[in-house]
């Protein structure tokens, strides 16, 4: 079948298969190999993508879902100039990329909320990335890139009554390197 869809700014048509994956399409037919699979049951977030701004798991979306629809993948994210986005920027700053395997899908959790709430708290942020499993850098640097990001950090760090919590995940009930808001 024929897919036709907004990808990364640039009309696309792609044949693809009635069973084929989103994450399939983008990695496979079209050569957007940012987009990453880690569990390939839409719980990890590694291979979140923005569909009509929205974030989604790729590895669980039919690619017959994009016909007529807007898709942004972190290949996506940078300028036209190839200068990185302010999320980016901040990702690098703050040392939130370690592995580098979750970061494209973070970005693109981090890019939604934003879009949303460009003045998000730590609870907002942490919410905004629920989604996304890091196993490397205990989250409290990617926390602290979004909150740079939207400005927050230039500001003063975390909203008033908030503070960073150290290295460790954010929110109490973090064990061993779960998402924001997974107890484990």
């Amino acid at each position: 079948m024929l897919i036709e869809f907004i990808c990364n700014g640039k009309s696309t048509a792609v044949e693809a298969r009635a069973d084929m994956r989103v994450l399939d399409l983008l990695r496979d037919s079209l050569g957007l190999t940012g987009t990453k699979e880690g569990c390939g049951r839409g719980e990890c977030g590694a291979c979140t993508i923005l569909l009509d701004d929205e974030p989604v798991n790729a590895c669980i979306l039919y690619a017959a879902k994009l016909q007529g629809r807007r898709v942004e993948t972190i290949e996506g994210v940078a300028g036209k100039d190839g200068s990185l986005h302010p999320l980016q920027e901040a990702f690098l700053e703050e040392g939130a990329v370690q592995c580098g395997y979750c970061t494209p899908g973070m970005i693109m959790s981090a890019k939604a909320l934003l879009a949303k709430n460009p003045r998000p708290d730590v609870a907002a942020i942490e919410e905004g990335l629920s989604g996304n499993f890091c196993r490397c850098t205990g989250y409290a640097k990617i926390v602290k890139a979004v909150l740079r990001a939207s400005g927050e950090e230039m500001r003063g760090g975390a909203a008033p009554g908030e503070e960073m919590r150290g290295g460790a995940a954010p929110g109490e009930e973090m064990r061993g390197g779960a998402a924001p808001g997974v107890t484990t």
